[in-house]
């Protein structure tokens, strides 16, 4: 556990992931979920909602230390600009910005703020969409192949005779996961909840599609983007009237 906080948040830095570090992940989304949903909740009653929802979007990029809105940034480099394989994977390794990453990056941040701005606060809300996510980067490792032949995803990847027995603990990392997450959202927004989270996992099966046809499988970028534009689109349903 341990592990996986190192690797998605600010705490404990300093630790190696692990294959047994995904097992945390759902977990680790949850408990970063309530934190954010926390600032929301509290913020909004002492400011109005625009202001409680920057502080909530704030408190999320200090708490994971910009790690997946880094994702984002250098996913939108590679996959979006016209290249081929080799150059997508270099742009996508290079920590400079370009055009796509920054217009993606504001973008999404726009949405995140609007959405939660015109949405009444719910911790539980949040923790299910932020559990959702890391549960479905978990899915994705165990569907989808790894595009590099090295990076830091590798080291979550199982290649020990333990393997199949770490592959299975990830299943079921997968199936408790969305599990849940369905149960957050449904308990706190009832069948829009639901909906949201359909939504969610749809827009991470959808830019990890876009991965997989255009450097032929997923990377840690990638799965990083791909979690914080699912948590965005699962924000802006949740804002539906």
């Amino acid at each position: 556990m341990r592990s996986a906080f190192s690797f998605l948040t600010v705490v404990g830095r300093g630790t190696s992931p692990t294959p047994s570090t995904f097992v945390w992940f759902p977990l680790v989304g949850a408990l970063i979920g309530l934190a954010v949903g926390g600032v929301w909740w509290v913020g909004d009653r002492l400011w109005p909602p625009l202001v409680a929802a920057t502080l909530a979007v704030s408190a999320d990029l200090w708490i994971t230390g910009l790690l997946h809105f880094d994702g984002l940034a250098d996913a939108g480099d590679g996959l979006l600009a016209s290249l081929t394989r080799e150059r997508r994977l270099a742009v996508m390794r290079d920590p400079a910005v370009g055009a796509f990453g920054l217009v993606a990056v504001t973008m999404v941040l726009v949405m995140r703020v609007a959405a939660l701005a015109a949405t009444r606060p719910s911790v539980v809300a949040i923790a299910g969409l932020w559990c959702a996510s890391r549960t479905a980067m978990v899915a994705v490792t165990l569907s989808v192949p790894y595009a590099r032949d090295d990076g830091i995803v590798g080291s979550f990847i199982a290649t020990t005779p333990r393997s199949r027995r770490l592959h299975h603990a990830h299943v079921v990392t997968v199936i408790v996961g969305l599990v849940a997450a369905a149960a957050l959202l449904l308990t706190s927004r009832s069948a829009l909840g639901l909906v949201a989270l359909a939504v969610e996992l749809a827009t991470v099966a959808g830019v990890v599609a876009l991965s997989t046809k255009r450097v032929g499988g997923y990377t840690g970028d990638v799965l990083g983007a791909s979690g914080v534009l699912g948590e965005t689109l699962g924000l802006i349903v949740l804002a539906v009237r």
